[in-house]
């Protein structure tokens, strides 16, 4: 069998692993890098998902690449921008010729004699294997299961005589005009989606178990457009960037320490974009303001819908489906056509892949997470995972940023391998992810934890990964490098 080697070898041709291609490009031109994609084509959450509506619930300023200006006045932009966003991107740094597509990875093992990754794949049209090696391997294959979503079991669910559809499925040409839509679930995706079939459906009702926090933004950002006014394109975008990235700081640390504030400050809002329909129950959580993901309605389309009688919110659990619709645990009947369930993503760390050191199986969830990027005693393996509480981008960005100081630091002193060592003798594990979502709360078991101090604790702060990443030393006691 032959074997293709690269330098490096990054799995996944989404928002990330093109990123860090590019980052690459511009960075480290001198080392040799392959990306192995499992589907067909580029772009990933962004190719992936068709569901109506489909956008960034970040605003584009810092969900788009530290090194491309975002030109859209959009400040959250829908699916296809996205995607011709990141199609550009890998033209401009000549990114498409290193793609392999239809390479799902089946395994990795790291050869601690040699300092190699051996990477197996599996062609998904003709199951053929291949073998790859390569001295690094950047993980950028998300955290959700790409083939299915997460849906629970529900009652008599075969009952029900419509159409049952998950958004990560959504069928092409799916007709709702003049059609009754449940709409099961309160999440991101589910404030995109009713507002968008709420225009042409009968009426869209959103069942949910329990309220979300939910802002109404502006779509445009009339300062970002008076800065792009002022200043040259790339400087422009840096502030209106750097404002952002300030704003979800403060914000996010204000409802942190003063959740009580922040909760009414929130509900307030929700109040006065909803008219006369009531906030209590439905738009009351009972937790605090980012104990959950932060629903976000641009320009407040997912009220105005409920304003207008388009769309409404109940509150309740399921009991089960019926041939034509939902009965629930209060006796009440909902009438449905189609029922979408927006019950969340199928966790998976690292696509799923078997993980290997000198050929003994690595158990990730015992590992610590080294400055968010880094898995401890895995050598020469980097992590992409975003922020939970702001822009996946920006961590990823800085995670490239970092990696090319260190492919740097290694080149210098003539290093093959580094890896990560708890050194503290008092280091507490604490779960990876900071939100209490269902989909998090799942799958907690099989992620790496993080350690309840710094570098192995995960901030979840621009500012402070800002120093520890760009700025700090790479060279640290917790990293062992070998020649």
């Amino acid at each position: 069998m032959n074997t293709t080697h690269a330098d490096i070898i990054i799995i996944g041709a989404g928002l990330s692993g093109i990123g860090a291609a590019c980052h690459l490009s511009r960075k480290n031109p001198d080392k040799t890098y392959i990306i192995l994609e499992a589907r067909t084509e580029l772009g990933g959450t962004w190719s992936l998902f068709k569901y109506p509506g489909i956008r960034s619930d970040s605003d584009m300023y810092t969900f788009g690449y530290s090194f491309k200006t975002w030109e859209d006045q959009k400040s959250f932009a829908d699916g296809p921008s996205i995607l011709k966003y990141i199609n550009e991107a890998a033209d401009e740094y000549k990114v498409r010729d290193h793609i392999i597509y239809q390479q799902r990875a089946l395994s990795y093992n790291f050869d601690t004699k040699e300092k190699l990754w051996t990477v197996t794949t599996v062609n998904n049209a003709t199951a053929e294997e291949t073998v790859y090696t390569c001295q690094f391997i950047f993980s950028c294959s998300g955290y959700y299961n790409y083939t299915k979503g997460y849906t629970p079991e529900f009652k008599d669910q075969s009952s029900f005589e419509g159409e049952i559809i998950h958004p990560q499925k959504w069928p092409k040409n799916l007709d709702v005009t003049d059609k009754k839509i449940i709409v099961i679930g309160s999440g991101a995706t589910a404030v995109t989606i009713v507002p968008e079939l709420a225009a042409e459906a009968a009426k869209v009702t959103m069942l949910q178990r329990s309220p979300t926090y939910i802002a109404a933004l502006p779509n445009k950002d009339k300062v970002a457009a008076r800065l792009k006014r002022l200043f040259p394109k790339k400087v422009a975008y840096r502030l209106i960037r750097y404002k952002n990235i300030l704003y979800t700081i403060v914000f996010f640390n204000l409802c942190k320490y003063y959740p009580e504030r922040m909760k009414n400050f929130i509900i307030k809002g929700a109040k006065k974009g909803l008219g006369d329909f009531p906030v209590d129950p439905h738009f009351i959580p009972n937790y605090n303001p980012w104990e959950q993901r932060f629903c976000i309605a641009p320009n407040g389309d997912f009220f105005r819908a409920i304003r207008k009688g388009k769309a409404s919110v109940v509150t309740d659990h399921i009991d089960r489906f019926l041939t034509n619709g939902i009965l629930l645990k209060s006796g009440e009947t909902l009438a449905a056509d189609i029922i979408i369930t927006a019950t969340g993503l199928d966790l998976v760390a690292f696509g799923g892949v078997k993980i290997q050191l000198d050929s003994k199986p690595f158990d990730v969830s015992k590992s610590f997470v080294y400055k968010g990027l880094m898995l401890s005693d895995l050598p020469n393996f980097f992590i992409f995972v975003g922020y939970t509480n702001a822009s996946w981008t920006l961590k990823s960005d800085l995670t490239s940023e970092y990696i090319s100081r260190v492919l740097k630091y290694l080149d210098k002193h003539n290093y093959k391998a580094l890896q990560a060592k708890v050194t503290e003798t008092t280091l507490k594990p604490v779960p990876l992810l900071n939100l209490n979502s269902g989909y998090i709360t799942r799958s907690a078991n099989m992620l790496p934890s993080q350690g309840n101090k710094a570098p192995w604790r995960i901030y979840q702060n621009y500012i402070l990964d800002y120093k520890m990443l760009r700025l700090d030393a790479v060279k640290d006691k917790r990293i062992r490098f070998f020649k």
